[in-house]
């Protein structure tokens, strides 16, 4: 990317990362740690065309959240003003447009995706 000066990354984080979570500290300070990263990066590459940004999703519907009971899945849909769990495709679009040329005046962002849980 440095010898082409022009390139994307794009890291997947959570929503953890920013708000925290009971019991899983370890989890929520690798996922902020990736957000430092990243934005730390959008600083250093940015001269070359170098865009970084984050994703961090909320709940998705994947294999982890699908052994929730449905108590559990009731319980969180209610936090979500959306209602529901995101799909994978939810958060794939975000990317794809993070790595189109759409999104060339962007760097050093987190993209929340996670039905407005957190706002």
């Amino acid at each position: 990317m440095m010898k082409r000066r022009w390139g994307r990354v794009i890291n997947i984080a959570s929503i953890v990362g920013l708000v925290g979570n009971k019991g899983q500290a370890n989890y929520a300070a690798s996922k902020a740690g990736l957000i430092g990263l990243t934005k730390s990066v959008a600083k250093e590459l940015s001269s070359r065309n170098i865009l970084a940004n984050v994703v961090a999703p909320g709940f998705i519907e994947t294999d982890m959240t699908a052994t929730m009971t449905a108590d559990a899945r009731e319980t969180l849909s209610k936090q979500i003003p959306l209602e529901r769990l995101g799909t994978p495709s939810d958060i794939a679009g975000v990317v794809a447009f993070l790595a189109s040329e759409h999104a060339s005046y962007i760097t050093g962002q987190v993209f929340v995706v996670d039905g407005g849980m957190v706002m």
